[in-house]
């Protein structure tokens, strides 16, 4: 039992890895911008896909890596000059309706180029083993790489936020936006600057999961729904509280799919709790947002200046 909780825990802490990478620049986006962006998992799908393309037309993985996180970067900024830059002083609906619509756009636009059929992702060949843990249960060495990636990107962000000037911009700007554009700070290159830190985030987190997942249209849809609820568990605006609730996030989801059922079958007949148990699983993640917003409205860590 043990070797299995210790197995799930680690898919969990990888599955919140993931996830605090799309969440990490959609909070900053949300906090500073105060733009609703329904359309910030079409990033994470697009990484996947520049990844699968890149790796196929080179023959390698960490090439193809290297040319899609500068392929998604720019494609954001595009994004963010040519549609998101005329949605900052609208109001929430008309975000969320436009995001909406690019959603649409962006998954037909994937069919159109590279097919509806899934598309895989080779694991490079460095990284394609497994490792012992205990007794006769081993972990892919690929899933550890995406943990030890995410949390070297989570490192770089706390240094890039709390000590660097940029993050002192974007931690004041998270807090008090007109007061940073009144001080001269050039609110639009800020916009840009986090938009497209965003957009790298999610494209990064799309193609670390490419090896593992179906590359698909759509793929960032679902992902979308669980990155806002980290961000209203770890506070909007907060890197930190986007980290903390992405891994109580994953843990919470994937020990609950696995031990649900088990736990049930000691309460009920064995087919009734199968049954319970995957009813439930799904719904603990939201139990969890609702417990810390009961106590922590704001989150587990808002941002400086949010209402606690």
């Amino acid at each position: 039992m043990f070797n299995l909780f210790l197995l799930q825990a680690l898919n969990g802490v990888q599955f919140g890895i993931l996830l605090f990478l799309v969440a990490a620049g959609l909070t900053l986006i949300f906090g500073i911008m105060n733009l609703i962006n329904l359309a910030h998992g079409v990033l994470y799908m697009v990484g996947a896909y520049f990844t699968a393309a890149f790796t196929a037309w080179t023959g390698d993985f960490f090439l193809g890596l290297a040319l899609a996180l500068p392929a998604v970067l720019a494609f954001g900024l595009l994004l963010e000059r040519l549609v998101f830059r005329h949605l900052y002083e609208r109001d929430h609906l008309e975000q969320v309706l436009a995001t909406f619509g690019l959603i649409l756009i962006l998954n037909e636009g994937v069919k159109i180029l590279f097919g509806a059929a899934p598309m895989s992702v080779p694991v490079p060949d460095i990284l394609s083993g497994s490792i012992p843990l205990i007794g006769f249960m081993r972990y892919p060495v690929f899933r550890l790489a995406i943990i030890a990636a995410g949390l070297a990107t989570a490192l770089g962000l706390y240094l890039l936020v709390n000590h660097t000037r940029v993050g002192m911009r974007l931690r004041a700007g998270a807090s008090n936006a007109p007061m940073v554009s009144a001080l001269g700070v050039d609110v639009g290159r800020l916009f840009m600057l986090v938009f497209g830190l965003g957009a790298m985030l999610a494209g990064f987190a799309g193609a670390m999961v490419a090896p593992i997942l179906s590359v698909e249209p759509g793929m960032g849809d679902s992902v979308l729904i669980l990155t806002f609820v980290v961000i209203v568990i770890g506070g909007v605006g907060s890197v930190r509280g986007a980290f903390v609730a992405a891994i109580l996030v994953g843990l919470v989801d994937t020990l609950g799919r696995t031990f649900g059922p088990i736990v049930l079958k000691s309460l009920m007949d064995p087919s009734a709790a199968s049954q319970a148990g995957r009813t439930l699983a799904p719904m603990l993640i939201y139990i969890l947002m609702a417990a810390v917003l009961s106590f922590r409205p704001a989150g587990l860590f808002p941002a400086k200046g949010a209402a606690a």
